[in-house]
Formats: C-alpha cells, sequence, structure tokens
C-alpha cells in the first residue's frame, strides 16, 4: 500500500486550496491533484439583476483583485450598449488599472511569493512571510513596500471612489474626472512608484539572480512546461494590459491565434474534473488531451510571462531594457521557466509604473468629457481586460429591459488552472523520491502554483445551485474503497 501526503491547506496564495500527493510502494510520486475545494455563484445570482448593478457586484467575487473585476465589468457594459467611452474616460480607466496592478504585483512578490527567495525555500515555515523579508531586507525597505503600495491605492481609492471594490465605471465611461490637482498628485506618486519599481528588480537581481542556487532552480527542469501562451496586445503586438486583441503564440513562439473578446468563445473551451470545483480551459482548435504540454496539448499559459511571451515588447522604455534582459537571461522567446514568472512580475511592476507617469502627465486626462450616455437597447457585451493574473473575461446577456439573463465569467486564474495542476505534479514527482520527504521540499512544491500568484476566490463560482460535496478515497490500485458524501 502506498503513502499519501497532504498538504492542506496551502499557504500564501488568495482563496483555498490543498494538494494530495500519492506515492506508490517505492517512495515515489504516483500522482498529485492540486485541488480548489471553495466555490462561489455570481454566474447564477447575477441573473436577474439590472445590467448597470454588474459593475457594483462582481467585484465582490474577490477582495484582492476586485478593480480588473469592475473594470472588465465595465467594458462588457460598454459593448453590451454598443457605446464608446470617450478617451479621457478610457484613459481614466487605465490609470485605476496600471495603479492595481502595480500595488497587487508588489503585494506578491514581498508577501507571497518573494519570501520564498528571499527568506529561502528551506527556511522554517514561521520565516517565509513578509517579517521574515523585513528581516532580510530591513525594516526601513519594509516601510517602502508598504508606504509605495498605500501610495498607488490612493489613485483607486480617489478615481475608483473605494480602494476595495471601486464604484466608478458606468456604461460609456466613468462617473469622476481627473482635476489638475489630482493629476500634480498623480505624478508625484507615478514618479515613487517608477523609483520602487526600480529598486525591486535591483533587489531581485541581488538576491536571486546573483545566487546560483536560485538561477539553477529558475532555469532548471523542475518548473518548466512547454505550453502555449496567451495576452491582450495593442495594433503593434506590444502588451496593453486594459485593450487590444487577444494573441496566443504556440509553444515555440509563432503566432498561433490573434481574436477580438469578442470571438472569445469560438477559441476557448472549458473543462470540468470531478476532483476540482475550478474549471480548466483549453484552446478549442487543439483539444483537450489531458494535463500535458507540448503542441498537441491545448493547454494554454497566461499572467505576466505569459504576457511577455505573446508580446513584441512593452512600450514604455525602462521597462522594454528589463524586458530585454530578462529573455537574454533565459535564452530567448518563449521563455517556460514557470519562476520566471516572479521576474515577470517585476518587470510588469515597472511598465504599470511608466504607465501611470505617461497617463498622469496626459493633458487629455483632465478633459471633462467623461462619458457617452447610451442610447441603444442591450442584448450582449463581452469585456476582457488583464488582470494581475491574466486574461479576465465577462460576458453579459440581457432582456431588452437590460436585466441579465446569463452571465459567463473566464476569470485569470482559471486560465491556469491545468497548467497549476501539472506544475504542482512535476515539481511533487522531481522532488520526492524514495519517500524522503521534509518541510522544505513541501513548500517547493508549493512553489510551484506561487509563481502563478493564483487567485481561487476568483476562479471558483459556476456551478449552479447547491454545493455537494463527493470524497472519494482510493488505495494504491485508483480503486475507490470509500465514498463520502454531502449533498
Amino acid at each position: 500500500m502506498g503513502t499519501r501526503i497532504k498538504i492542506d491547506p496551502i499557504t500564501r496564495l488568495e482563496g483555498h486550496g490543498k494538494i494530495d500527493i500519492f506515492l506508490n510502494d517505492n517512495g515515489d510520486v504516483e500522482q498529485a491533484y492540486f485541488q480548489v475545494p471553495e466555490l462561489r455563484g455570481f454566474e447564477e445570482f447575477c441573473k436577474g439583476r439590472l445590467a448597470e448593478e454588474m459593475a457594483r457586484i462582481t467585484p465582490r467575487i474577490c477582495g484582492v483583485c476586485p478593480t480588473t473585476h469592475h473594470m472588465a465589468s465595465g467594458k462588457a457594459l460598454d459593448d453590451l450598449y454598443k457605446v464608446d467611452p470617450p478617451p479621457a474616460a478610457k484613459k481614466i480607466r487605465e490609470l485605476i488599472n496600471s495603479a492595481f496592478i502595480f500595488e497587487d504585483h508588489v503585494l506578491h512578490f514581498f508577501y507571497l511569493g518573494g519570501p520564498d527567495f528571499i527568506v529561502g525555500p528551506n527556511a522554517p515555515k514561521e520565516q517565509r512571510n513578509i517579517f521574515g523579508v523585513i528581516g532580510k531586507v530591513g525594516l526601513e525597505i519594509g516601510k517602502q513596500v508598504i508606504g509605495i503600495r498605500r501610495k498607488v491605492r490612493s489613485i483607486i481609492e480617489k478615481q475608483g471612489g473605494r480602494v476595495i471594490h471601486p464604484v466608478c465605471n458606468l456604461p460609456g465611461g466613468v462617473s469622476k474626472g481627473v482635476t489638475p490637482e489630482d493629476a500634480e498628485e498623480y505624478k508625484i506618486i507615478a514618479e515613487e512608484a517608477v523609483k520602487f519599481a526600480l529598486f525591486s528588480l535591483q533587489t531581485f537581481e541581488k538576491i536571486v539572480l546573483q545566487n546560483k542556487e536560485y538561477l539553477d532552480l529558475i532555469m532548471g527542469d523542475i518548473y518548466r512546461h512547454e505550453t502555449y501562451y496567451m495576452g491582450l496586445v495593442d495594433e503593434n503586438n506590444k502588451v496593453n494590459l486594459y485593450d487590444g486583441d487577444i494573441r496566443v503564440v504556440t509553444p515555440t513562439g509563432e503566432e498561433f491565434v490573434k481574436f477580438k473578446p469578442r470571438d472569445y468563445l469560438k477559441h476557448i473551451e472549458e473543462h470540468v474534473e470531478p476532483w476540482s470545483y475550478t474549471k480548466f480551459t483549453y484552446l478549442k482548435d487543439v483539444g483537450w488531451n489531458g494535463f500535458s504540454d507540448g503542441k498537441d496539448s491545448g493547454v494554454y499559459r497566461v499572467a505576466p510571462l505569459a504576457r511577455l511571451n505573446v508580446s513584441d515588447g512593452l512600450t514604455t522604455p525602462l521597462a522594454q531594457l528589463e524586458y530585454e534582459k530578462m529573455f537574454a537571461a533565459l535564452g530567448g522567446k518563449p521563455a517556460h521557466n514557470t519562476l520566471a514568472y516572479h521576474w515577470a512580475r517585476l518587470v510588469e511592476v515597472l511598465y504599470t509604473a511608466e504607465r501611470l507617469r505617461e497617463l498622469a502627465n496626459d493633458p487629455e486626462i483632465l478633459s471633462p468629457d467623461i462619458r457617452t450616455i447610451p442610447t441603444e437597447t442591450p442584448d450582449e457585451g463581452i469585456g476582457v481586460v488583464e488582470a494581475p493574473r491574466g486574461t479576465l473575461y465577462h460576458h453579459y446577456k440581457t432582456d431588452s429591459n437590460g436585466r441579465i439573463t446569463n452571465v459567463n465569467l473566464i476569470v485569470a486564474t482559471t486560465n491556469n488552472s491545468a497548467a497549476i495542476c501539472m506544475s504542482v505534479e512535476r515539481a511533487a514527482r522531481k522532488l520526492i523520491k524514495k519517500g524522503k520527504v521534509s518541510d522544505g521540499i513541501l513548500n517547493m512544491v508549493e512553489m510551484a502554483f506561487r509563481a502563478y500568484d493564483p487567485c481561487f476566490a476568483c476562479a471558483t463560482h459556476s456551478l449552479p445551485g447547491q454545493m455537494p460535496l463527493i470524497v472519494s478515497i482510493f488505495n494504491d490500485q485508483k480503486e475507490v474503497i470509500q465514498k463520502l458524501v454531502r449533498d
């Protein structure tokens, strides 16, 4: 009879999850499951609500990433009511979204993912947290991390109305413009953000890239998958976190498809497994071929590394230099190194800081023309933005009175859910041999999912009605020996 190893709960993520690792009689990994046991029903209980309420309801999907849900919802409402917001409104939305992605990426690096590098993957568990990070880098730097997040979040609060659940987006625009005084304040904050982003990249260089052990982990075989990649790009195939077309590249870097947000259902399908409440998306034109990578698997990845893999660069100068430096070090594009998500995330920290600076200095953002009033009858609307954790889809259908009849959400983490399962199992197989398991090894298994910065509170919201729970207990022959059911 083999052995079962359970990591429950997993740590330093948004939401809840657990990992079951099954060892064979030789002590090697037979199989590993990454399970998401929580469920939220937003797609169901939004039905019957007025469409314009969606921009206020959907941010409640998550208290960590409400801002991009608000942005995706705003864009879906624009499409639903067939209205194009004025340029100033679009720039205000991008300003808010850039501020959010900046502060959220900083949160992940220093609080959630970064401790594995800054403190060390084998450090005592009580040290692998923000307090351990502060102990390693110093109290002053800890204050800088907290301070810059607070200042950048003030932009979200002032323009969005709230820092946790913004309320500014309306069909056709936003509810509040930017005053000259606000713009001056945002310019100062943006300059500080750029400096902090550069400091963060320098910290990563010093602590991670100059450490051979860590560099070997990034470049090695434990954390690596050759998959397709997806992300939003502008007309020049440069990264755009607020608007653009959706581009997919193959595991060897060629463009596979490029499509408009309205066509997403032509290219993306969702797969369900009985052991998880999250769904698994894949490319329709390739098909679902299980939890496998390579060109014949429809599994794709999103989020920072994927966005840089699908793009031809960044539009801001300092981030572009870091983009080039990263891919030169990783051996070119696309980079398949899962732990390089942390590096790509810091490149995006710099990019969003530079975009904040550009937008705060753009005279057009001061225009009082911030909304186009809808006049068309609503029917169907789709909105797509880039969340910190990847491409986010909001799709609404209504009756002629604007009441919601159907909602489909493909949340950023859902796009990565298959790859996360693959990464956890691969790490477990590579790290656990002959039954030798330590706390450090199990933490390194968890590092496989932390690289994606998953948000499972967002990713599990699709099943209607009650929440049945079925627990199947298997022996080492994969035979069900007991089944527990809660209906």
